[in-house]
């Protein structure tokens, strides 16, 4: 697992994940890049889930906590590039009512406000 974050021109704070979201080192740094970008006062944040190739709930609880400090603020966040496997969890645990999901991260860029 690895976190790569960055800024897109636009404003928006980026990160991608990649491997599995299973706990350890992985949800620790996952965790962490959300603080700096709630800290850094990034009001927008996109996570990219198209190199994660497995999660489960510990992972879901790191994103669904993101969400919920994200929320708080009135700020926004949105997923893209979610495999099949992975979308047919959030639509089984109707996570897709709790975040913004999008196919691609052009049209995840797009969307924001």
């Amino acid at each position: 697992m690895g976190i790569k974050t960055s800024t897109l021109d636009n404003g928006i704070g980026l990160i991608e994940a990649r491997g599995s979201l299973v706990g350890g080192d992985e949800t620790v740094e996952l965790r962490q890049a959300v603080a700096g970008y709630l800290d850094r006062e990034y009001s927008k944040l996109l996570i990219d889930l198209g190199s994660v190739t497995y999660i489960n709930s510990t992972g879901i609880g790191v994103l669904v906590a993101a969400q919920a400090g994200y929320a708080r603020k009135g700020w926004q966040i949105k997923l893209c590039g979610m495999n099949k496997n992975i979308t047919n969890i959030f639509v089984i645990t109707k996570l897709t009512l709790v975040f913004d999901v999008y196919d691609t991260r052009g049209e995840a860029i797009k969307s924001f406000s």
